[in-house]
């Protein structure tokens, strides 16, 4: 696993004001990692994936045989900070069974005409599944504060939309993720924090290949000049609502190996911690199992 003080950095302190800029991007953590050099450290995090990916395989058994808690895993970030590739590699070895990922387009009028969370309590996992949100609700206090005329698609009663109306939809959020881990849900949120420079460079990774123009969308460019605004709205929400029940975890994601890696660890770990076991096999069904294995050897 990877060293708890890297891990300790990436957490986000409830009540902690979030600077972005203090966060790193990149690979290079601390001072050994850059004295490894980038190669042996790329090396490195393919061998803890590997080895994360293998443990999470376990773990998610262990979690479907229980039935007793479910893992909600939410991803957040920018444009090409990499959420599709990082489910597709940190997911690969569990089983499709109890996993499911759900990503979330425009709202349709139906879920309009409920309350903004409505639309993602009814894709929550079940009791031993592990569920993916490939962004969440959280894009009700990004992108709709940032495009704050989106909300006049919400139908909500008159109002002044200022900061105690964000602070309000704060709790609500705070509110609704302890009543999830109340319930035996234990949630897991990662931001993957991509620089301005490397969005640009996959933008363009975008446009000079054809295997990849189903990728592009002329909104990634208008979005893209929102840039400032949305690294302040990130701020504001991690700091808001990075809780001890539900913490937020700061990922760099300029390097794909490495930010998939660290989400393989920390979910792994975060769910080896929960107090999993098999369900215990009563006297009648020890008896059963023992006369079924007879009549068997008997064949």
């Amino acid at each position: 696993m990877i060293k708890d003080k890297i891990i300790r950095k990436l957490k986000v302190r409830p009540g902690k004001r979030v600077r972005l800029n203090e966060f790193i991007t990149g690979w290079e953590a601390n001072e050994e990692m850059r004295d490894a050099g980038k190669d042996a450290v790329k090396e490195r995090a393919g061998e803890l994936l590997e080895e994360s990916r293998a443990s999470l395989s376990k773990a998610q058994e262990l979690l479907w045989a229980g039935n007793t808690w479910s893992v909600l895993v939410i991803l957040q970030g920018m444009d090409t900070a990499g959420k599709d590739g990082t489910i597709k590699h940190v997911m690969s070895g569990v089983n499709p069974q109890g996993c499911r990922v759900t990503s979330f387009k425009v709202p349709t009028p139906e879920e309009t005409d409920h309350n903004f969370l409505w639309r993602y309590s009814v894709k929550l996992p079940e009791r031993g599944e592990i569920g993916v949100f490939n962004r969440s609700y959280y894009e009700d206090v990004l992108v709709v504060r940032v495009h704050p005329d989106l909300l006049d698609n919400q139908q909500l009663p008159a109002g002044k939309r200022g900061n105690r109306f964000w602070n309000e939809r704060f709790e609500d959020i705070n509110g609704f993720e302890q009543h999830l881990v109340r319930n035996g849900t234990l949630i897991l949120k990662f931001f993957l924090h991509i620089s301005k420079e490397e969005q640009k460079r996959r933008l363009l990774g975008r446009l000079d290949n054809n295997a990849k123009y189903w990728k592009f969308s002329l909104s990634d460019l208008s979005e893209r000049q929102y840039w400032d605004e949305y690294q302040e709205a990130y701020e504001i929400m991690l700091g808001k609502t990075s809780t001890g029940y539900a913490p937020w975890w700061i990922i760099p994601a300029d390097y794909k190996w490495r930010a998939r890696t660290l989400v393989s660890d920390i979910i792994t770990r975060e769910i080896e911690r929960l107090p999993l076991h098999y369900p215990e096999v009563s006297p009648e069904q020890m008896d059963q199992i023992t006369t079924a294995r007879d009549k068997l050897l008997q064949e």
